[in-house]
């Protein structure tokens, strides 16, 4: 019996995979790209938008930090970017990287920031990453010349660590698996509104928009990365008509491994881009096992890398999850670079 379940389980990856087809080509606004993720998702939201600032108009920040915020290393992820110990992120360290990163050309120029849309959030009973973490990606946002009029920041909400939704399994002031939060309210739709404008109210997402790509063929070895990813395609950007990108992140623990395809169908994204035509590009990391020797190293809880596990450079555009991403938006008709 257990033989013939573990024969199925393997007939029916194998044939997922086989069935998976590359990302469809669209005609697609590459001015009108935006980014936005969870946690994890969030730093590489940030990373995203700060090294393709040319393409990249807006970026929807759900308890992330400020760009370079680890600076290489774990230990500084966890005990000065989500749970400070002796001090906590530094907006004008993260600018300086920024500044110095974007004079060697590995970053876009910081300039074309500072008119993007931003939404900000961060949960009152969030304890998994500091409110003194999104403070300081607010302050860096101001040094990079965002006026205020351009950032919504919300903190009044008493949600935990995860993404808000209105269907979500976890409850809204609790922080655990599947980070998917039950408040009241679609956090999908204060993302998408901020970033793009006045946008048409949600419609039913179709099940033939909601398709399974080959993400293998876009990563060229970059570690972490699935072989399988997501993408919502509205009908009318499958019929031919110009559409826009948004690309969403998962957090830690919300990858396809993980909780199969519950980021994108349960976040509220696709009934908002069903009508208001933007299609959502959904990545998938994995997780890479630490060592039993080395507990500091790999990537266990399947997160995107903002520290530097897939290697030094990871934050600039030639960064092997970066450029991954980068690929993917430029075959699906929305290149990052110029």
């Amino acid at each position: 019996m257990v033989d013939t379940l573990r024969l199925a389980l393997a007939f029916a990856f194998f044939s997922n995979v086989a069935v998976a087809e590359p990302l469809p080509s669209l005609n697609l606004e590459p001015e009108a790209t935006t980014v936005s993720g969870l946690s994890s998702g969030a730093f590489m939201a940030v990373q995203l938008q700060v090294a393709f600032s040319s393409a990249i108009s807006g970026a929807g920040i759900v308890a992330g930090g400020p760009y370079d915020c680890a600076d290489e290393s774990l230990w500084r992820a966890l005990f000065v970017c989500m749970d400070p110990f002796f001090f906590d992120a530094d907006p004008d360290s993260s600018f300086e990287s920024m500044k110095s990163l974007a004079a060697e050309n590995r970053i876009d120029p910081l300039q074309d920031i500072a008119r993007d849309r931003l939404y900000l959030f961060h949960g009152q009973a969030d304890d998994t990453v500091a409110r003194s973490t999104m403070e300081a990606l607010r302050q860096t946002y101001e040094l990079l010349g965002v006026p205020p009029e351009n950032m919504i920041y919300v903190t009044d909400v008493d949600a935990g660590h995860g993404f808000v939704t209105e269907q979500g399994p976890v409850t809204c002031d609790a922080t655990h698996p599947d980070f998917l939060i039950d408040c009241d309210f679609d956090q999908a739709d204060d993302i998408l509104n901020q970033l793009y404008g006045d946008l048409s109210p949600p419609v039913d997402a179709r099940d033939e928009g909601f398709v399974i790509f080959d993400q293998a063929g876009y990563v060229e070895g970059a570690p972490g990365m699935d072989d399988l990813a997501f993408v919502y395609v509205p009908a009318d950007c499958a019929a031919g008509e110009r559409c826009r990108l948004h690309i969403a992140l998962h957090g830690c623990q919300q990858g396809r491994q993980v909780i199969g395809e519950d980021y994108a169908r349960l976040t509220g994204f696709n009934q908002w881009a069903e009508a208001n035509r933007i299609v959502v590009l959904y990545p998938q990391a994995v997780r890479i096992p630490a060592h039993w020797y080395n507990w500091f190293s790999g990537n266990p809880k399947g997160c995107w890398d903002w520290w530097g596990y897939s290697g030094a450079d990871y934050l600039t555009r030639t960064a092997p999850q970066m450029s991954a991403v980068a690929r993917m938006a430029a075959a699906i008709g929305a290149p990052l670079q110029q």
